[in-house]
């Protein structure tokens, strides 16, 4: 009998149009010979079929009435960045009434997508990373005092939040306001980071039970001044090449590090770990647990390289989840 899978894509951030593509693909992808799959766009409090009849999803036993026949969903394929997804609210709920889910939990979740908290839980494994500042709205710091703590020249950027929306390079210390008040805009909470030079790189990893995929390195070059919201989702706007041209030695150590990152963090189902490599020293960045998965996006290419399927690698999730413990 197949089990019946709901794809949950949208969602209420700037991200939402990304997830949406991310959700059309996995749709695609999951294995109909396997499983029912039932695309799910969510909006606010509203969670509807993506299809003509636009039917609601009944939130209290996550069902759905077609065609006067009840559908209880067995899964739920959650591909939405940003909140309520990646945030981990969604998963809160997911856990709650029991079903199972294909990210990581409502605690890692919410920790991971703070990416000053995140970095916090990861200092006690010793792997590098940019000197940082936290500061939420309405705590006052000079452009002065950041600049003597993480130099020039900085990112400055949401604390939560992805695709780098709302995130500046600043150069000078007169710009360093206005980076501020645009980061504020996505975020109560706003990170300062040391600027680091050298070359970013992307790393997927998915582990289950009885397997484990540390995927490929992904070096990424962009033609903006750095990998911007432009630079990841327009065509020509940036080059992503996979496998990485690094060296063996600092290949292996990043993906070492992916996995003490991923079992650190307890992380589920696929992750992406970024880090920027600098005199062969790779330094770590953050971490997506709901990385993009349009055909453009990073995963489904390391995937390739890698030699699966993402049908494949999609059935290895669900099939984990579906199993009891």
């Amino acid at each position: 009998m197949k089990r019946n899978i709901a794809v949950l894509f949208g969602g209420n951030s700037s991200e939402s149009e990304i997830s949406v593509k991310s959700g059309k693909q996995v749709s695609n992808w999951i294995d109909k010979q396997q499983f029912n799959v039932y695309p799910v766009f969510v909006k606010d409090n509203k969670w509807t079929l993506n299809d003509a009849s636009g039917t609601e999803i009944n939130k209290n036993d996550f069902s759905v009435i077609i065609n006067n026949n009840k559908i209880n969903f067995d899964f739920a394929y959650i591909i939405i960045h940003g909140t309520p997804g990646e945030n981990g609210l969604m998963p809160g709920y997911f856990e709650m009434i029991g079903i199972p889910h294909s990210t990581c939990n409502t605690l890692v979740s919410s920790l991971t997508f703070n990416k000053y908290f995140c970095k916090q839980l990861l200092k006690d494994t010793t792997i590098p990373m940019a000197k940082s500042i936290l500061l939420r709205k309405g705590e006052m710091m000079t452009a002065d005092e950041i600049i003597k703590q993480v130099g020039l020249p900085c990112f400055i950027k949401p604390n939560n939040g992805g695709s780098s929306c709302g995130t500046s390079k600043v150069k000078t210390v007169n710009d360093v306001q206005n980076a501020i008040n645009i980061a504020f805009k996505e975020d109560d909470e706003i990170i300062i980071e040391e600027f680091i030079k050298g070359t970013e790189v992307s790393n997927g990893i998915v582990k289950t039970k009885n397997k484990k995929f540390i995927l490929p390195i992904t070096e990424i070059i962009s033609k903006n001044e750095f990998f911007d919201y432009e630079a990841k989702y327009t065509p020509g706007m940036s080059e992503e090449i996979t496998p990485a041209r690094i060296s063996e030695q600092v290949k292996n150590k990043c993906q070492q590090y992916s996995e003490l990152i991923y079992d650190t963090l307890g992380c589920k189902g696929i992750v992406r770990v970024d880090y920027i490599i600098s005199n062969n020293v790779p330094y770590f960045l953050e971490i997506n647990t709901i990385p993009g998965m349009s055909e453009a996006s990073i995963i489904p290419k390391q995937a390739g390289v890698y030699g699966i399927e993402m049908k494949e690698l999609l059935s290895e999730i669900i099939f984990d989840k579906l199993a009891k413990p």
